[in-house]
């Protein structure tokens, strides 16, 4: 029976670990949410420069991203392609133009 107990608390333990790790390490937590966010954002001549995502509870998630184009719109419009993206619950959009190129008026 001691066996078995010591068991059941190692494989606790474990998962323990990892998760504090995973938090601990800044570790994106979930690579599928990262993915639809680039998609959503990179859209024309938007691209997505960096991308911090971090889990603040069960089902929630926040976002801090920064978004370099040539015709840079206003955060408020990343922020309704990302509307409708369950677990997203605080979101930060930093918009630059593009230090390469001419800046040009956005449509």
């Amino acid at each position: 029976m001691g066996v078995a107990g010591a068991l059941v608390i190692a494989q606790w333990s474990w998962g323990l670990i990892r998760t504090a790790g995973a938090t601990l390490l800044d570790t994106v937590p979930d690579q599928r949410l990262a993915r639809l966010v680039r998609e959503r954002i990179e859209v024309g001549e938007d691209r997505v420069t960096d991308l911090h995502l971090w889990r603040l509870g069960p089902g929630h998630a926040g976002l801090i991203v920064s978004v370099v184009s040539d015709a840079p719109r206003s955060p408020d419009i990343y922020k309704q392609r990302l509307a409708g993206i369950e677990g997203l619950s605080h979101v930060t959009v930093e918009v630059h133009a593009c230090p390469d190129h001419p800046q040009r008026e956005a449509a």
